[in-house]
């Protein structure tokens, strides 16, 4: 099955219930969802950037509360509402998701979606994929204007539903889930489109219908966020995808001890992890990963920081294991107390399971959240090269979430609790910097990253 029909499926199979219930929700119960999410927020939220205590973030919750003005609203209404609310404190960890039960039931009625994938490159909008009937709309065109509108207004549109701590990350996002999608959530259905691209200076307008959601869109891509496990060999060069630090980690760290295992079998003398197109996830994942290449005891961070809650705390009792040392301490706190937590230096393997070649890591301005920060720790302990262009995601960042549900619409809230630093110290604004800078152009099938690399080797790609 394909990846983006496979990632339609998950949403029908997962949101089913919601979808075929068509909610709707009255003007008291969303004015109730956005006072508690406002509330909330500035309970639990590790507010870094001291946006939290602006007056933008009250004016932002008062605008919000004045346009909510309907007798009943939909879950995407509704969405649309809050989302706002939470993307004006900047930081991607702290976000409410792309409504996809609403995008489901959407589908389920036959909608139809823009034909056209957009990547962001340079400050242009490129077409990335072209599943229109146009095929004079070539991949790698800039995109203009759509329905008259510029490429610049329509971003601006679509933000408001996008948290993050920058541009760069916001426009990384609407890759991954996809332009195609955004745009159907800020203009809805569109029946038909007319878009001017360029191509080499030349100025070309296009007239095409919506697709099929199913049929035309989803059946026929790809997600860009394909990280899984895989190793594969080029004579003595190892290529490593990990996957995303997620999941099964007992199955995760039996496939890592296996490529480890292969790799010395093969006498190796070059190893390249791929975190590219990674979503991240948890450091116990990531520093097991480390562990085999590392020649010292090492940490993910060298400082984190949390912020407990009286919110935080009720989602403690309910949900998590309260003898464990990490959420005992947050329940001993007073009510917004902001403290250190250390973890432990992580040994490395036993000498003799160690990798002793050279180790490149690839990163893209798709590796996400712990795939940042760890190529980031790769990078200050000088345990490998990274090559590739800038991450999206910052590997001094806001995160360590955890979720709640909003008491009306039901609509998940993801809330980060913590602040990490890297392990150089630096808390600059950037994302993870590759030591050799190659471009990901368009996030297609050219891998020009890997092709970059094995030139710079001397090996055949």
């Amino acid at each position: 099955m394909k990846p983006g029909f496979l990632f339609l499926f998950t949403f029908f199979f997962s949101f089913s219930t919601i979808a075929q219930s068509s909610p709707e929700f009255s003007r008291s119960e969303v004015l109730e969802d956005l006072e508690y999410l406002y509330h909330s927020l500035q309970d639990a939220h590790f507010d870094s950037t001291g946006k939290l205590d602006e007056m933008g973030f009250r004016e932002r919750y008062r605008t919000l509360r004045a346009s909510i003005r309907k007798d009943s609203f939909t879950l995407l209404e509704a969405t649309n509402l809050l989302q706002p609310l939470v993307s004006y404190l900047d930081v991607g960890h702290t976000n409410i998701d792309f409504p996809i039960a609403a995008y489901v039931r959407y589908a389920e009625g036959g909608g139809t979606v823009f034909p056209l994938e957009i990547a962001f490159e340079d400050g242009r909008a490129l077409v990335r994929k072209n599943f229109s009937n146009d095929p004079s709309i070539r991949v790698g065109d800039e995109v203009r204007t759509t329905n008259g509108e510029s490429i610049e207004g329509i971003l601006q549109k679509i933000y408001p539903h996008i948290s993050a701590e920058r541009t760069y990350l916001k426009n990384a996002k609407i890759e991954l889930y996809s332009f195609p999608r955004y745009y159907w959530q800020a203009y809805g259905e569109q029946p038909r489109f007319t878009i001017t691209t360029v191509r080499k200076g030349t100025e070309l307008t296009h007239n095409v219908p919506a697709i099929s959601l199913v049929e035309g869109y989803e059946g026929r891509r790809s997600e860009v966020f394909n990280a899984r496990m895989h190793l594969e060999f080029r004579e003595k060069l190892a290529i490593l995808n990990p996957g995303n630090f997620s999941g099964d980690e007992m199955a995760y760290r039996r496939f890592i001890d296996s490529a480890f295992q292969d790799i010395r079998s093969r006498e190796t003398d070059v190893l390249v992890v791929d975190l590219r197109n990674n979503l991240g996830g948890d450091n116990s994942f990531s520093d097991y990963l480390v562990s085999y290449f590392a020649d010292r005891a090492f940490r993910w961070n060298s400082s984190f920081t949390l912020k407990t809650s009286a919110f935080l705390k009720q989602h403690i009792r309910e949900h998590r294991d309260t003898t464990e040392t990490f959420w005992r301490e947050a329940l001993d706190r007073e009510d917004g107390a902001v403290y250190s937590y250390s973890f432990a230096e992580y040994p490395p393997q036993p000498e003799e399971k160690r990798f002793r070649g050279q180790v490149f890591v690839l990163v893209n301005r798709q590796s996400h959240s712990q795939a940042a920060v760890t190529a980031a720790q790769i990078q200050d302990y000088n345990f490998g090269t990274i090559v590739g262009e800038e991450t999206g995601d910052y590997p001094s960042l806001t995160a360590s979430i955890f979720q709640y549900a909003l008491p009306n619409t039901n609509i998940t809230v993801n809330v980060a609790k913590g602040y990490m630093v890297r392990v150089n110290g630096s808390k600059k604004e950037e994302g993870v910097i590759p030591d050799i800078l190659i471009r990901d152009h368009l996030l297609d099938e050219e891998d020009e990253i890997l092709r970059g690399l094995m030139e710079y080797l001397g090996r055949e790609f």
